[in-house]
């Protein structure tokens, strides 16, 4: 796996045009900490993995230990019982490069996995630049159509028309099909990685839906966070049942600290809402984390870290909450927190009193009111107050009383072992022998 971060944001960038991604491990070196970065940005963004384990034919290779790495990161081998495609392969004596094309179409085959050369060119944005001499360039995956120099084009907000094509060997090309990587020339500015490529027949269409396209990132700007998780956000989507973890990213200044961090974030929630860790390290906040937390809608957290100018200013167009700490105990306090405050309440009721209906007698306002003995705690009409009849012990009414008179008073509370009048609102089937009870519901902040 190319252990640098510009691979691992292209693959995340290019995600929505991917179906399946081809992992390609050296047989000697075994899974290393870049393999399981590329592993994670892979499973976070739900893309299918295909494994080739390279260099079989080194004296020190190992595919058996790899294979057994790769399980404990819960990516089982298909000989192993499990259901990752894994090909041993060397390729610098070419062996079983034939096998691993052949799995690669069968795959594809069994996926759908289809393109048609012969329709406009349709892809995603890896990556843009200005390039000094060249100006706005961008690296573009084509996933169906063929795109060529002349043709007009729009990705994300920016329209153009291709001016060159440039392969990954630097050589200039006419056309790039299906499955290409190609650098764009002919860019009226800068989209973003992640974006839609397609080339359009009408110049004037695609401007068009580029003012349209620009008019919506200024409104998604001023006025949400672009659907990224934060803190606040999280609450509508549990309330709405569309959310039940909180995905976080742990950066920290030493690994012990994100290890702790981790581990104290691992253990909080419920089955109501619990924290899903996606990765820890040690290392200042960077474009990296930014892009894997984009992928994954997840929120990061820092202890006693910084994000670095580029990952503030992605995380900031992005809309990626990163929240920073100094004290490990604010970091779970606040996540906790803020966790119980994403949860409904819990709703406790607390028994005020009860009165035994002696007489019943016709008011005109109410209909009818309950001549009562208060024969335990008190009864109120206070606005929180609610009240319920029982009538040999089944419950035949809740609401609120309407009227409580000490003789010809109105009161509004009336003590254990005296005599009141009771009418309901909006309520007159009263009956002697029933029971009033008065009661009131306290909500409860939930815990987690």
């Amino acid at each position: 796996v190319p252990g640098h971060h510009r691979f691992i944001h292209n693959m995340v960038a290019g995600v929505a045009g991917m179906q399946h991604a081809l992992l390609v491990i050296a047989a000697d070196d075994g899974v290393m900490p870049q393999t399981k970065e590329a592993i994670e940005h892979a499973k976070a963004a739900g893309v299918p993995l295909m494994v080739a384990i390279n260099k079989i034919d080194k004296d020190n290779a190992n595919p058996e230990r790899v294979k057994t790495e790769l399980s404990e990161l819960g990516l089982t081998a298909e000989d192993w019982g499990g259901s990752t495609v894994t090909v041993e392969v060397s390729a610098t004596q070419q062996k079983n490069l034939d096998l691993l094309l052949e799995m690669v179409l069968l795959v594809s085959e069994l996926g759908e996995l289809k393109a048609n050369p012969k329709r406009n060119a349709a892809g995603t944005v890896l990556e843009a630049k200005i390039d000094r001499g060249r100006g706005p360039v961008a690296s573009v995956l084509v996933k169906d159509g063929t795109l060529r120099v002349g043709d007009n084009f729009i990705a994300g907000p920016i329209v153009g028309k291709v001016r060159a094509l440039i392969d990954d060997h630097g050589d200039q090309q006419t056309e790039a099909g299906p499955s290409s990587p190609i650098e764009v020339l002919g860019l009226t500015g800068l989209p973003q990685p992640g974006d839609t490529f397609q080339a359009v027949d009408d110049a004037a269409k695609a401007r068009q839906i580029s003012m349209l396209r620009q008019g919506q990132a200024k409104d998604k700007i001023l006025g949400d966070t672009g659907g990224r998780v934060t803190l606040e956000s999280l609450q509508q989507q549990i309330a709405e049942g569309e959310a039940k973890e909180l995905p976080i990213i742990v950066k920290a200044d030493v690994q012990g600290s994100a290890e702790v961090i981790a581990d104290s974030l691992g253990k909080l929630g419920d089955e109501r809402v619990k924290v899903r860790l996606l990765s820890s390290g040690a290392g200042a906040v960077n474009e990296g984390d930014v892009v894997f937390a984009a992928a994954s809608n997840a929120i990061i957290v820092g202890f006693n870290v910084r994000p670095d100018r580029n990952a503030a200013a992605m995380a900031e167009r992005e809309g990626i909450d990163i929240r920073l700490h100094r004290v490990i105990y604010d970091v779970t306090e606040e996540i906790k927190k803020a966790m119980a405050g994403l949860l409904d309440p819990t709703v406790k009721e607390i028994k005020v009193g009860t009165a035994d209906v002696r007489d019943v007698f016709k008011v005109p306002k109410f209909g009818a009111a309950a001549g009562c003995m208060v024969t335990d705690g008190k009864i109120n009409r206070s606005g929180e107050t609610q009240v319920r009849l029982l009538r040999d012990n089944v419950v035949i009414h809740e609401g609120r009383i309407g009227s409580l008179r000490r003789f010809k008073d109105d009161v509004s509370e009336v003590k254990n072992g005296l005599e009141c009048g009771i009418a309901f609102e909006r309520y007159a089937d009263l009956k002697v022998g029933d029971v009033i009870e008065v009661f009131i519901l306290e909500k409860v902040a939930p815990t987690v």
